[in-house]
């Protein structure tokens, strides 16, 4: 009975490491994959974000309107989540601070923990989205895969003409927003997607050295 026992003890310990092990490798290729990804897309110009949400929001001949997904990646560009991080919300994650709003996540990719204020104008935007939709406050604003806004949103730049644009290219977009309306504050943007280095920042938004030299000479006022 014994010797029984240590068997299925034993073939159960090796069952769970072999499931630990295909999931650890499963994660490992999806983070090769967005990386891969990653370096390949580009920021969004503004033009692109109002058009690709708009279409996506009124659909088109063979393309039904997906609000859902439309929201989703709206908050991904005036929040600079990724993606992973923006399907885990829930209304009752926004959190009222006084006179502001609060937001705290864990970043799925880096395990990062992050809060920061959520503008009273993007709660009120999630706070409508799930009223419209009957989302209560503890359910998953968009219980949808990665897999399935990337499909949605290829299908909509497919039809749009818009090439190397993935959802990355949101969390871009406002990183390149905030960077050009704030005095060109690499430092500001650094800190807002947890990036380890100034460079990394300058990477990632494409930010060449031509227009940093600019960026100076341009702000130069002397009294």
């Amino acid at each position: 009975m014994l010797y029984e026992q240590q068997n299925h003890l034993f073939a159960t310990t090796i069952v769970n490491l072999q499931k630990l092990t295909n999931n650890f490798c499963k994660k490992y290729e999806l983070w090769l994959l967005e990386a891969a990804m990653n370096k390949k897309t580009k920021a969004l110009t503004t033009e692109q974000y109002k058009e690709i949400i708009q279409t996506m929001k009124e659909g088109f001949c063979g393309c039904r309107p997906n609000e859902r997904i439309a929201t989703a990646l709206v908050l991904e560009g005036n929040l600079g989540l990724r993606i992973s991080d923006i399907l885990k919300l829930r209304l009752c994650d926004v959190v009222r601070d006084g006179d502001r709003f609060r937001l705290e996540v864990v970043e799925q990719k880096t395990g990062k923990r992050r809060v920061f204020t959520v503008p009273m104008v993007i709660q009120q935007y999630m706070e409508n989205y799930c009223l419209r939709n009957g989302i209560r406050r503890n359910d998953l604003m968009f219980p949808i895969t990665e897999r399935a806004v990337q499909k949605q949103l290829h299908i909509v730049c497919d039809y749009l003409g818009y090439e190397g644009i993935s959802t990355h290219s949101f969390r871009k977009w406002y990183a390149t927003e905030i960077y050009n309306a704030n005095g060109f504050d690499i430092a500001l943007v650094q800190r807002l997607l947890q990036h380890s280095s100034a460079a990394t920042t300058q990477r990632y938004i494409g930010i060449e050295p031509q227009r940093i030299e600019q960026a100076i000479q341009n702000h130069a006022q002397l009294l």
